[in-house]
């Protein structure tokens, strides 16, 4: 497969033609999820390197156990094996800290660009140090399906509690980072 073909098949093809033998095809997962669920779990542990490491055992695990997957689950799966492992290293490791998120990209030579994306990142920086402050429980239903485009059936199946409870979680989430983001100064009439 190409580049420009991988984008345009689904997880599910993709699972399916790795089941069956098409390594390309599982690169073509892991590409595409790949940096993803490493911010991700960067929210658990705060250690970008062992947060790769995770995203490189999550993968490794459904290479070699080859699960049967539902139809349009795949996704779920990976950030549930994923949380699952993460759960697991933070027991042993880690204790507590802060959720870690990427600086801007690399500059850009056009001065336009550079400003938007300044004010991007300052506006990006706030609202994670807003995250940052909400309890996970809170924090990580916002991040599935805000950040991960996970829908609320996902996100229940990542975080093992029902669709109802996610609903409810985010409800709370929001007005919890509303709060927060209001003391940053940032109502919503400024956004």
């Amino acid at each position: 497969m190409d580049t420009a073909m991988e984008t345009a098949y689904s997880d599910d093809e993709l699972y399916t033609a790795f089941l069956k033998g098409d390594s390309h095809a599982y690169d073509s997962l892991m590409l595409r999820y790949g940096d993803r669920l490493v911010t991700y779990l960067s929210g658990f542990l705060h250690i970008p390197e062992d947060a790769e490491d995770l995203m490189i055992e999550a993968f490794a695990r459904i290479m070699v156990k080859r699960p049967l997957i539902g139809t349009g689950c795949f996704k779920a799966y990976l950030y549930k094996t994923a949380r699952h492992l993460a759960a697991r290293f933070h027991q042993k490791t880690v204790k507590t800290g802060t959720f870690c998120i990427d600086e801007l990209p690399e500059e850009p030579s056009d001065p336009t660009i550079l400003e938007d994306l300044v004010v991007t990142g300052e506006e990006t920086h706030i609202l994670h140090r807003c995250l940052e402050r909400l309890s996970p429980e809170l924090r990580e239903p916002l991040w599935l399906i805000y950040f991960d485009d996970l829908s609320y059936k996902e996100a229940a199946k990542v975080m093992g509690v029902t669709a109802k409870r996610i609903d409810h979680l985010l409800e709370r989430g929001k007005k919890a980072l509303k709060k927060e983001l209001e003391k940053e100064g940032i109502s919503h009439e400024n956004s």
